[in-house]
């Protein structure tokens, strides 16, 4: 097993054959198979507990981050967050200049990179856990330099408080 280029879990014939058989694992959604064929071939021996697998095709796009890209305009969220104010809510959480200097500063990092859309999706996933009453951890790599991500809830460390430089984060 290994993961591919586009973020996929990538099993063999063999491997997904084996998964699926034990049941280790109910489906493949989400998993590639480097040999469709071949699993193919293997399955029509159990054909009633093992499902067929369609051929997906990653050369429509001509790079990863056109793979990205496209993947990005198609993430589950309601619509109340694909159309969130995401930065007037997130000005609207500062009470200082500085804090408000690095929410501007941050926002055009996040814009020159194309990764708003993740900060729609993360606010929707914060939402989503608090009311289920989901724990999550305080913070880890180089996400906690990010104030954006602290006003949102992603981790609870103030990378202003601490003087972490955003450039940390998104290099």
């Amino acid at each position: 097993m290994k993961i591919n280029n586009y973020g996929e879990v990538e099993l063999t014939d063999k491997e997904a054959f084996e998964a699926l058989y034990t049941g280790k694992i109910k489906d493949l959604e989400g998993v590639y198979v480097n040999s469709i064929d071949a699993y193919n071939s293997a399955r029509q021996i159990n054909a009633d507990r093992i499902p067929q697998l369609e051929i997906i095709k990653h050369d429509k796009f001509d790079s990863v981050e056109m793979f990205d890209e496209a993947n990005q305009l198609d993430w589950f969220m309601p619509e109340e967050y694909q159309f969130f104010p995401i930065v007037d809510w997130l000005f609207d959480q500062c009470q200082t200049d500085e804090q408000r200097n690095r929410v501007e500063l941050e926002l055009k990092l996040f814009i020159q990179h194309n990764m708003l859309d993740v900060l729609y999706y993360c606010k929707y996933l914060v939402d989503t856990m608090r009311d289920n009453k989901i724990l999550w951890g305080v913070g880890r790599g180089s996400s906690v330099a990010s104030y954006v991500l602290y006003l949102i809830g992603i981790h609870k460390i103030d990378s202003i408080k601490y003087e972490l430089s955003i450039e940390e984060f998104i290099k």
